[in-house]
């Protein structure tokens, strides 16, 4: 997103995170209802165009969406929709974005208010390792021809009883309606929004063996000292890294395995 749309989404986030501070809203449902705002938009394309259009006055288009979603959710998510049509949009599809990211964050907080949160990241991330390594499995969750009661099926049959319960909530909502995304970069996304819930960035460690204990507090401590934010260690384990670690942020990789300095002292005098 970009320009108008940017700073729609920041204020939507702003409302949300207002809204949920309150005990009395449940968030796990208001991120079901916003889920299912957003399988609305996407699919009622004219809709959604008449909800963005900016020559139309953002009061009226609050009131439309009040009658039309006044009897489908709560009086919260009616709320948070109508705020959100007041805006302005860059492009009408960055609204169904938005709320879709709503709908995630609303999940996250439900497992921050359950003290899980940390599972939750923890789990995200090595379902995508795990997905990452099986193309069978990667091709069953992404297959067009399959049912999305069968990819449902498949991922209870996966998380249910191992996963926390807002795990499987996202997990599901991204295999069956990715609305154009890979697996890989939903799940990418959904690791960035739990970290960014508690302000703190995302660290994936790759070693040879795996981190002791003390080492991985060292090592957050130096990566919390170098980008000036609280991180979060998502620890991966390849024997073929010799020594070292391997630390991507983003974009960002830091380089320090042996096998990697080998390889780079080669390219040197190869040069």
């Amino acid at each position: 997103m970009n320009g108008a749309s940017r700073e729609a989404l920041a204020a939507a986030r702003e409302r949300l995170d207002a809204l949920t501070d309150s005990t009395t809203v449940d968030a796990a449902t208001l991120a079901d209802e916003l889920a299912a705002v957003t399988a609305l938009l996407d699919r009622e394309v004219s809709l959604r165009r008449v909800l963005t259009d900016p020559a139309q006055d953002g009061e009226a288009k609050a009131e439309l969406a009040q009658r039309l979603l006044g009897s489908r959710v709560s009086g919260e998510a009616v709320d948070l929709v109508a705020g959100m049509v007041r805006s302005r949009w860059s492009q009408s599809r960055d609204l169904v974005d938005a709320l879709e990211q709503l709908a995630d964050l609303a999940d996250l907080t439900a497992a921050q208010r359950a003290g899980t949160l940390d599972s939750v990241e923890d789990e995200l991330f090595r379902f995508g390792r795990i997905v990452s390594g099986s193309t069978e499995l990667r091709a069953a969750l992404t297959d067009r021809k399959a049912t999305t009661s069968a990819k449902a099926e498949l991922l209870r049959s996966l998380l249910g009883g191992r996963a926390d319960a807002v795990t499987q909530r996202l997990v599901t909502r991204l295999v069956t309606a990715p609305r154009g995304r890979s697996l890989e970069s939903g799940l990418e996304s959904l690791s960035k929004l739990a970290a960014d819930r508690r302000n703190r960035m995302v660290a994936v460690v790759t070693s040879a063996v795996p981190l002791s204990d003390q080492q991985k507090q060292r090592l957050g401590a130096a990566l919390a000292k170098l980008y000036g934010r609280q991180m979060h260690l998502n620890l991966d384990v390849d024997p073929s890294v010799i020594g070292g670690i391997r630390v991507q942020i983003g974009d960002e990789v830091i380089n320090g395995s042996i096998a990697d300095r080998l390889e780079d002292a080669s390219r040197r005098l190869a040069g």
